[in-house]
């Protein structure tokens, strides 16, 4: 599977722009034969949460209907990294899954909510899991702050997750916990991690990027980049199943003393 990272930058507040970005981003790695296009989070709004009302994607319409019909189109799939939505008065930080046929095959709200970035106070935490498959592979998804719960990640992975994509708005003054956290992920669920950042700056904090793709051994496939653009790498799928052979932590799991 052939990934595109778009580590883009966002207009805060601005979703027009960044709509006609996504836009432009999805025709260019199409046209470098991606299979998966992955973007950050709160790609439509960043975070301008006290705008919220007049800003976020009603029913997350506007999203699916593009993302839809640029897969359908251009026959990709897209982990549309996740956007600003609103349903019944509620605001949440959701992402969409769609495949090549322009199926929407996941939806998923964020479960962690960033206290020090106040999206408790705007936003509402998500209640469910999130795998899917994209060409025959099961996959998770997950959103920026969720990394730091393993117990959520190895949830995912106990339900057959292979690849795992965390689109992100990782400020630049912790990349250091994001690259570490990202490859202990990597390593200890013995899967593809897929982490994209974005770059540039917004009125609170500024991002530096380094989103990266890492194999279940820990080996950094894309990493350190801090300029905005799409970065690509190759996955090679079946080295999950060979890792998982040679150390076989999910045989050795202690069920009788913890879940």
């Amino acid at each position: 599977m052939k990934i595109a990272c778009v580590q883009m930058n966002i207009n805060f507040g601005e979703p027009e722009p960044n709509f006609h970005a996504v836009e432009k981003y999805i025709r260019e790695a199409a046209t470098f034969h991606a299979d998966t296009i992955v973007f950050p989070e709160m790609w439509n709004t960043g975070y301008a949460l006290s705008q919220l009302n007049s800003l976020a994607d009603l029913e997350g319409q506007k999203t699916k209907e593009i993302l839809t019909k640029l897969a359908k189109e251009y026959q990709v799939n897209i982990i549309g990294g996740s956007v600003a939505t609103k349903r019944a008065d509620k605001f949440f930080n959701t992402m969409y899954v769609v495949n090549r046929v322009g199926k929407i095959l996941a939806e998923y709200d964020k479960a962690h909510l960033f206290r020090l970035m106040d999206e408790h106070l705007f936003m509402n935490a998500g209640q469910s899991t999130n795998t899917f498959e994209l060409d025959g592979i099961t996959c998770g998804g997950v959103i920026c702050y969720d990394l730091r719960f393993p117990e959520w990640i190895r949830t995912h992975v106990l339900k057959g997750a292979k690849i795992l994509f965390i689109p992100a708005e990782w400020p630049a003054k912790r990349i250091d916990h994001w690259q570490l956290l990202l490859q202990a992920r990597a390593i200890e669920n013995q899967c593809f991690v897929v982490a994209v950042n974005r770059v540039g700056s917004d009125p609170g904090n500024d991002f530096n990027g380094h989103s990266m793709i890492i194999a279940p051994w820990g080996e950094l496939l894309i990493s350190g980049q801090t300029d905005e653009g799409i970065y690509y790498a190759e996955l090679n799928l079946q080295e999950v199943d060979t890792v998982r052979q040679t150390i076989p932590i999910f045989q050795d799991r202690r069920t009788d003393l913890y879940q």
